[in-house]
Parts: C-alpha cells; sequence; structure tokens
C-alpha cells in the first residue's frame, strides 16, 4: 500500500514539475552569513529598507498553498508590500498595542499554570507540558475568545506541535521545489495532513466568530485576532480595490499566531526556570526582588530590574530563533550572568531589540520583519516567571544534583531543551 501511495505520489509530482517548469522559471535564493556585527547592523538597521524585499524562507512559502490552488498566506511568507503591510499593521494596532488590556487573560493563564504545577509540590516535575498549556491557551484565547472549550484548545496544540516537528523533520536539503517534496514524500505528506487538520479546527470557530462577535475574551476587555481578521480588507490580487481574506488566508495567519506566540514563550520560560535552578543565588535575588511586591501585575513586573535582566540574559544565551551570535561582544559568553544587564554592567543599554547604534542580541530578529510580538512575549514571560519563582522553591532533580541542568540545545523553528527540564519543586508557605 505505502509502494502504490508512493508511486502515485511520484506521478502526480512530476506531471506539477513538468507543467511549472514549463511555464516559469524558479527563482533563486541565496544565504548569506554575516559574522561582524557592525555589518549586521548596516544591513539589518540601517540600510533596511534595501533588503525589505529578500525573498521569504523557502519551507513556509511551500506549504503557503492548497492542492486547489488556493494561498494560505501568512505574515511571514507574504512578499512585503501592500499586502504584508496590511496584515502586520493590522496584528500591531488590534493586538500588539493593546498590551495593558491583556491582563485579565494573563492573570488567569498565570494562576492555571501555578495550579497545576501545585499538583507536583513536594516532588518532581517535567515543566515543559504545564508551561506549554498555559501558554496555548493564553494565545488560543487572544486569538479566538472565551467560547473556546478546553478539550478543543488541546487538540488545537497538539495539532500546531505536530506539525512543528513534522516540519523540523524534514531533510536539511529541503528547498521547496517539486523533486524536493518528493524526497520527503511522507514527511511532507504528514505535514499536508496536519495543514488540513487545521483547516478542520479553525474554520468553525472562525465561522462563530463571523456569526457572533460577542461576547469579547478577557470579561469584555480584549477583542480576539480573528475578529480583526474578519473586518480587514487587503489589496485585490490584480491591484485594483480591495478584499476580504479567504478562508486558506485566514487558517494560515491563525496558526502562525498561535505557533509563534506559543513556542517561543514557552521555550524562554523553561530556559529560564533551567539557569535559576542550576543557580540558586541567582533565584534567591530574583525571588527577593519578587517578594517586594504585593501583588504581581504589568505594572510592578515593568518595575522589576532584576526580572528583566534574567529574562534577557536566558533569551541571550538562547534566543528562540537560532542565530549564531559573535560571542566577542560579551565578557564571559558562556556562563549566565544577568547581572551584566543591570546598571554598570556591559550591557545595562541593551535590550530584547537591536539598539540604534550596534547589534549585541537580537532574539526576536532585526529589520523590516523582526518579530512584531516583541513586547507582548516579554510581558507574557515575565508575568510566568515571577509567578513561578514566587509560588514555588526550584531545585535540581535527583539525577541532576551531581552533574547539573543539561543546557543542550536542540536547534529547530525555535531553540528548546534538548532534554526537557525535569526538577524539584517545593511549595512556599
Amino acid at each position: 500500500m505505502e509502494l502504490l501511495t508512493f508511486l502515485s505520489c511520484l506521478l502526480a509530482g512530476l506531471m506539477v514539475f513538468l507543467l511549472s517548469y514549463t511555464s516559469r522559471a524558479r527563482a533563486q535564493a541565496t544565504m548569506h552569513q554575516v559574522g561582524d556585527p557592525a555589518v549586521a547592523h548596516r544591513a539589518l538597521i540601517e540600510n533596511a529598507d534595501d533588503f525589505s524585499n529578500r525573498p521569504a524562507a523557502i519551507f513556509p512559502v511551500s506549504l503557503a498553498i492548497w492542492p486547489n490552488g488556493e494561498r494560505n498566506d501568512s505574515i511571514t511568507t507574504t512578499s512585503y508590500g501592500p499586502h504584508w503591510r496590511a496584515l502586520r499593521c493590522n496584528l500591531t494596532a488590534e493586538i500588539l498595542s493593546r498590551l495593558g488590556s491583556l491582563e485579565p487573560l494573563q492573570q488567569e493563564a498565570v494562576r492555571a499554570l501555578v495550579a497545576d504545577v501545585s499538583t507536583a509540590a513536594g516532588g518532581q516535575v517535567t515543566i515543559a507540558g504545564p508551561i506549554t498549556a498555559a501558554v496555548f491557551t493564553l494565545a488560543s484565547r487572544m486569538c479566538f475568545g472565551d467560547n473556546v472549550d478546553d478539550d478543543c484548545i488541546r487538540t488545537m496544540g497538539q495539532v500546531a506541535r505536530d506539525a512543528i516537528v513534522a516540519a523540523e523533520e524534514l531533510s536539511p536539503r529541503f528547498n521547496g521545489s517539486t523533486l524536493s517534496k518528493l524526497a520527503n514524500w511522507r514527511g511532507f505528506r504528514r505535514i499536508s495532513g496536519l495543514v488540513d487538520r487545521q483547516a478542520e479546527l479553525y474554520l468553525p470557530l472562525i465561522a462563530a466568530r463571523r456569526k457572533s462577535r460577542s461576547p469579547l475574551c478577557g470579561g469584555g476587555v480584549v477583542r480576539p485576532y480573528v475578529d480583526s481578521l474578519l473586518d480587514l480588507r487587503v489589496p485585490e490580487d490584480g491591484g485594483a480595490g480591495h478584499r476580504a481574506l479567504r478562508d486558506g488566508e485566514l487558517v494560515g495567519l491563525v496558526f502562525e499566531f498561535l505557533g509563534s506566540l506559543s513556542g517561543s514563550t514557552s521555550a524562554c520560560v523553561e530556559w529560564t526556570l533551567a539557569h535559576l535552578v542550576d543557580q540558586p543565588e541567582v533565584q534567591r535575588k530574583l525571588r527577593c526582588e519578587i517578594d517586594e511586591v504585593e501583588v504581581l501585575s504589568s505594572k510592578s513586573i515593568r518595575s522589576m530590574p532584576y526580572l528583566n535582566a534574567v529574562v534577557l540574559e536566558s533569551l541571550r544565551m538562547h534566543p528562540p530563533v537560532p542565530y549564531i551570535l559573535d560571542k566577542k561582544t560579551w565578557t564571559y559568553p558562556d556562563e549566565f550572568r544577568p547581572e551584566r544587564f543591570l546598571a554598570g554592567g556591559e550591557a545595562e543599554d541593551v535590550g530584547a531589540a537591536p539598539g540604534p547604534k550596534e547589534i549585541r542580541m537580537m532574539p526576536f530578529g532585526a529589520g523590516h520583519r523582526h518579530c512584531p510580538g516583541m513586547s507582548m512575549g516579554m510581558l507574557h514571560i515575565k508575568h510566568f516567571v515571577a509567578a513561578l519563582v514566587r509560588e514555588f522553591e526550584w531545585a535540581p532533580s535527583a539525577e541532576d544534583c551531581r552533574g547539573g541542568v543539561d543546557m543542550t540545545e536542540q536547534n529547530g523553528f525555535i531553540k528548546r531543551m534538548k532534554k526537557p527540564l525535569y526538577a524539584r519543586i517545593m511549595r512556599r508557605k
């Protein structure tokens, strides 16, 4: 049966290849590696406009089309231009510029995570699962509103994670061509099936929002992302007039929103906790700062310099996107030292975004295509880390007591711990 499936895929693929080869030439893309931070700054910041029309990444673009030919482009796969600007401006104006209104959702997600972790208090816990569940639930409610049940959220989260894992398992030589897809036919077929499954899950929820725009999420405070997409009008393909987004495009944008928001946030929280487990003194200093406030809120969290330094140091060492940074720009680059980001430290003026004069780190990218959700992601990360440190004491597991926490990285679309963090926790009085 597998052989017959392969032969049918091969025949269909060859037909598509012959038709596409005779009708248009394939665009060629090159990759440039920059080792000098000054050169990177000139290319990505000072001369950002010159690189604004660079080709999008081959892999996601190759999936941005349904079998019937309909596009399902997202902000990531759309070429720079009016369509891209419409999508990005909508995300920024409707969601990312209203961070203050997200606090009810953040507080609810934090309470759910603390309750989940509390079941393991007094023992040991693999924290990746609870963190991922809490972050994905938060992202789902921001996207669809309050009327999504827990079972649906769990299913969506599993499908999204399966799609990312399947994509990471493709051959490193995958280049989006028909022949490359044939060489990776099993993996590509699995990914295509998961994309179809996402459509089955998302479209009914989108249809429900189309029929009724109330209630909003977060107790009627936050407008769901899907509502903004339904109201959005993008330039017509021919350039004359504007149109609503098609179902395929809505599915692509929803997957992008859920995947990018939940993946990088959960990874950074886990990395940060791993270093706090490995360095009890850093954990103690952070807890002292957190305990000084009565209520953890967005306002109080923004006034915590050591929490900010801890998160920045985690992002410096483990950026969500696996960039290779020049270690010559840092003192003791392989050591976790949050103090470098405090007043008087070597990086007191360095933040998550590249500076106006130099690039010391860029965990969320740089230039026109940097991650627009950087500020929101930082706030989410700080909320979760602060709550987990305030409520629990974190210590190495029995197997890590001698050798320390295994900080080996696993590079994929997001840089995660190769061995998920397994730690002992005690509930604080």
